[in-house]
């Protein structure tokens, strides 16, 4: 039996000691070469190692695992993506035949994506359906706007915001890094100048960005809870959309 290299990219110590037992008891043609806990680690053991595979956690504390594709020339191996988010970029991942396991992730499907992908890497050893993937990410990047402010313009990439809100004739914008900005237009002209980038206006006075979404809470009438903790209102006649959406 051919052996085939393997690398695993994760944050957590505990999901990466699980997949490397998971591995070396129900995938003996994969032998796992090293273990990264951060993207730059991730980049240099890939350099040095050459791996067949790559098993790489979506969303890292400080990073993507994109973030650290982003950083390699050459895709000389096969990519099996893991994360504990659905949703997070996985119409991109499908539109190209790219491999996903869930977490917690099921032994069936982890021996499946490595049969696939081992096959894949005995056809051909550049990886065409990343590299589609990646025309595909290039062409569905953040953009930037421009936000007034009373003390002037601020240029902003908008997978930044977390989420704006309404100050009356006024717009209240909150970041990633916690810091706000408070922008002398109101919420209407920043809806409509951020549907096209996974915006939503869940209520008169929130404007969310659909990927900072945590949970959405049925209960007081119905709540969404972003991912820096922040609890958005959500009117009733927006909560239909608002499903449909994330179910998309």
């Amino acid at each position: 039996m051919s052996m085939y290299k393997a690398l695993i990219v994760e944050d957590e110590k505990k999901s990466r000691e699980v997949l490397k037992g998971l591995l070396e008891h129900y995938c003996p043609e994969v032998t796992v070469a090293g273990m990264a806990e951060t993207v730059p680690k991730g980049v240099e053991m890939i350099l040095a190692e050459k791996p067949d595979i790559v098993f790489l956690d979506i969303e890292m504390q400080s990073a993507t695992g994109f973030d650290l594709l982003q950083q390699l020339e050459a895709f000389d191996f096969e990519v099996i993506f893991t994360t504990a988010y659905e949703r997070y970029a996985l119409k991109a991942i499908k539109f190209n035949a790219l491999d996903y396991l869930l977490k917690p992730i099921d032994i069936g499907e982890l021996q499946q994506a490595v049969k696939k992908a081992v096959e894949k890497r005995s056809r051909q050893p550049q990886n065409k359906n990343l590299e589609s993937l990646f025309q595909y990410i290039r062409q569905n990047r953040s953009q930037r706007i421009a936000i007034s402010t009373s003390e002037g313009i601020i240029y902003l990439e908008t997978d930044q915001i977390i989420r704006c809100e309404a100050q009356g004739a006024y717009t209240q914008f909150f970041l990633k890094d916690r810091s706000k900005i408070l922008a002398s237009k109101n919420l209407k002209e920043f809806e409509s100048l951020l549907k096209d980038h996974h915006f939503f206006r869940v209520h008169n006075s929130h404007l969310i960005n659909i990927n900072e979404v945590l949970k959405y809470v049925k209960t007081e009438g119905g709540y969404i809870e972003m991912k820096d903790g922040s609890k958005v209102a959500i009117s009733q006649n927006r909560k239909d959309e608002f499903m449909e959406l994330m179910r998309q």
